[in-house]
């Protein structure tokens, strides 16, 4: 894969949704640009929330001692 067609990383995505909710917060934006910007801005914040949710998947599983995964679950203690 070439330099040119290189997924944006996640901070870069969010560093972009931010500046498109900066923009059109500020309202003096024609309304077909404010359109296509909350589209994209919408599309955007669907690809972080999956890369989040996948995220939490991966940390929420450990490797046991035979090598299999498991989902890692929290010990709750009632007395707190």
């Amino acid at each position: 894969m070439s330099e040119d067609t290189k997924e944006p990383t996640f901070e870069e995505n969010l560093a972009e949704l931010e500046k498109i909710v900066s923009k059109l917060e500020q309202g003096d934006v024609p309304l077909e640009e404010a359109l296509d910007s909350f589209q994209k801005g919408v599309k955007l914040s669907k690809k972080l929330q999956g890369t989040l949710e996948n995220a939490e998947k991966t940390l929420t599983k450990v490797i046991d001692e035979n090598g299999e995964e498991q989902v890692f679950e929290q010990e709750q203690d009632d007395n707190e």
